[in-house]
């Protein structure tokens, strides 16, 4: 909300693309900061409205357009007192084209486009309006946001804070949250029903009712040829992160398989949002990505909650934990650590050739790399970051595990539930 509000402010502003996973909350988004900050809103979803869908093949002639969208919406669109919100945008064919017409043509129309699966049309485009668009991604809710949600507020804002001392009294609470938080997840209809009502059945009907979208989204969507293999490769991700080194295997979707045969179906999945893809370098240099490795990575679900109904995973076993949770626990914190740190910044990992050091996360922060280890318990034996400290010299290490936050002489501590906010 507060980008949307800076971007609606901004000289600069161009129409505005917004991405995110199908069900992340992309269209409750943009109604609200419309009803919060506009006088009107013209509403067109071209999912819903299909006689529309031919809006943008005559021309790129504004004024028509936007007559056009007057008579569909029952409003007289005026600059900078109404927001035109165009849904579902990969419906209309041109409509992503029609973006750079109202950039260079009508600048003062406040325009955002959404719709599921952008992220494969924007892949599609012949004729991307490249300099003409802004882009904002809506993640799934954060652990902070997830704690404002049900109703803590306090323990929201001591944590953006970064008031260890004060958080300090209430490290239960913080770990009981985020057990919870590691079950129902980030997806906004599971957090609203699980706030509202606490019934974890209840949570766990919507994750299922998700997935089920994203599978027919694959059959939908995807070409017929790589369909199967889409779905074999979603289905093994629980598989793939079950594995002590999380590295991806082909061999683990099918035996014998081959990085060239699920390439597009890897691909097809990242553009939809689905997958969180971490990947390698080479060395542990700034700029991390000038040594980034495409053919070694990590693969994340876009959600914990989601993992968690992949899995099969109940509220008991999650929430109170038992020695079946055990092996998949670590799984299941560096996914969450994933997709807190996702939402900042880009994120890297990074394991030594002909040895077991591997650092399960990297960043860049200013004029650092900084190494992260993740613990899933208070376990806070950290042999790899240490020798990676000692070897490369880094100024900032982080080992983060359910353990208060502590500073030491090579490395600082910090909280699970502090991960990704707090500097």
């Amino acid at each position: 909300m507060e980008y949307l509000v800076t971007w609606k402010a901004s000289r600069r502003r161009k129409p505005l693309v917004v991405e995110g996973v199908r069900q992340v909350g992309k269209t409750w988004l943009v109604k609200e900061f419309a009803a919060r900050h506009y006088a009107k809103l013209a509403y067109v979803n071209f999912e819903e409205q299909t006689f529309l869908r031919s809006l943008f093949e005559a021309d790129y002639d504004i004024p028509r357009i936007i007559k056009a969208i007057n008579a569909a919406c029952h409003v007289t669109c005026t600059e900078g007192d109404t927001l035109i919100f165009l849904d579902e945008i990969q419906e209309a064919r041109n409509g992503l084209t029609a973006l750079k017409y109202f950039c260079e043509n009508a600048p003062g129309y406040h325009v955002i486009v959404a719709g599921s699966l952008l992220g494969l049309e924007l892949h599609r485009q012949q004729s991307f309006p490249v300099g003409k668009v802004q882009f904002m991604t809506l993640h799934p809710m954060t652990y902070v946001e997830f704690l404002r949600a049900m109703g803590e507020t306090q323990l929201a804002d001591l944590v953006t804070e970064g008031d260890w001392p004060t958080m300090r009294l209430f490290t239960e609470r913080y770990r009981n949250l985020l057990r919870q938080y590691y079950y129902v997840g980030g997806m906004p209809e599971a957090v609203l029903s699980y706030s509202q009502y606490g019934d974890v059945d209840e949570v766990r009907d919507i994750q299922r009712e998700i997935l089920e979208s994203y599978d027919r989204d694959f059959s939908k969507h995807a070409p017929q040829d790589i369909t199967p293999r889409i779905r074999a490769l979603w289905h093994s991700l629980p598989k793939q992160l079950s594995r002590e080194n999380r590295k991806f295997l082909y061999g683990l979707v099918r035996d014998g398989a081959r990085a060239r045969e699920y390439e597009l179906a890897l691909q097809w999945l990242y553009d939809g949002g689905m997958v969180m893809k971490v990947n390698a370098v080479t060395a542990p240099r700034i700029p991390l990505r000038s040594y980034e490795d495409a053919s070694a990575f990590k693969l994340f679900a876009v959600d914990i909650g989601l993992l968690g109904a992949m899995c099969g995973l109940d509220a008991v076993t999650m929430v109170q934990g038992n020695e079946i949770f055990t092996e998949f626990k670590g799984a299941l914190t560096e996914q969450y650590v994933a997709q807190q740190l996702a939402v900042r910044t880009e994120l890297y990992y990074w394991s030594k050739p002909n040895s077991q050091m591997e650092i399960d996360f990297l960043i860049q922060q200013g004029g650092d790399v900084v190494p992260i280890e993740v613990k899933a318990e208070e376990n806070l034996r950290a042999k790899s970051l240490r020798m990676f400290v000692n070897e490369y010299g880094s100024r900032r290490a982080v080992r983060t595990s359910m353990s208060e936050y502590r500073e030491e002489e090579w490395m600082t501590n910090v909280p699970l539930w502090g991960v990704g906010v707090s500097e």
